[in-house]
C-alpha cells in the first residue's frame, strides 16, 4: 500500500511541477540532480476496528532540495505552497485521497513538507470459512 501511495504522490508531483524535476523514492548520497524530490513514508499505523475494518494512517514526508542555490528559501517557500494544492487530494487506483496536516518548514536551504492521508479498509472474510461446521444437540421428549 505504502509503494502505491509514493506512487499516486510521484504522479501528482510530476502533473504540478513536470518533468524537470527528479523524484527519489528513497535517500540518494550521491549523484542526487537537483532540483529533486525525496518521498518517504514515517509512522504508518493501522488500527483495527470492529467488522473487520481497519483505519491506515500514512505520514509521508516530501523533502525538497532547490535548483537555485543564491535563493533556496525563497525557491523552496513558493515550492511549498504549490505542494499544498497539488497534494491535498491525489487519485490511488481510482480512489482520491485527502490529505490532511499538511505542513512545511525551510532548514539549512531545503524544504521539508509532511502530509497524511487516512482511510479505511475492510478485510474480506469468507463467510463459507466460518461456518464449516454446524453440530447440534436434539433430545426428544417422551
Amino acid at each position: 500500500m505504502i509503494e502505491k501511495l509514493i506512487a499516486a504522490i510521484s504522479i501528482a508531483l510530476g502533473l504540478e511541477f513536470g518533468e524537470g524535476y527528479t523524484k527519489y523514492k528513497e535517500y540518494v548520497t550521491q549523484g542526487v540532480k537537483e532540483p529533486c524530490f525525496f518521498i518517504t513514508c514515517v509512522n504508518p499505523s493501522v488500527k483495527a476496528f470492529p467488522n473487520s475494518r481497519y483505519r491506515n494512517h500514512f505520514m509521508f514526508h516530501i523533502q525538497y532540495l532547490p535548483k537555485d542555490t543564491l535563493h533556496p528559501d525563497e525557491e523552496c517557500y513558493s515550492v511549498g505552497e504549490r505542494l499544498n494544492s497539488c497534494l491535498e487530494v491525489i487519485s490511488e487506483s481510482g480512489d482520491l485521497l485527502r490529505g490532511t496536516q499538511m505542513h512545511f518548514e525551510v532548514e539549512g536551504g531545503a524544504l521539508n513538507y509532511f502530509v497524511s492521508y487516512d482511510f479505511f479498509t475492510n478485510k474480506i472474510v469468507d463467510k463459507a470459512d466460518e461456518l464449516n461446521e454446524i453440530s447440534m444437540n436434539i433430545t426428544a421428549k417422551e
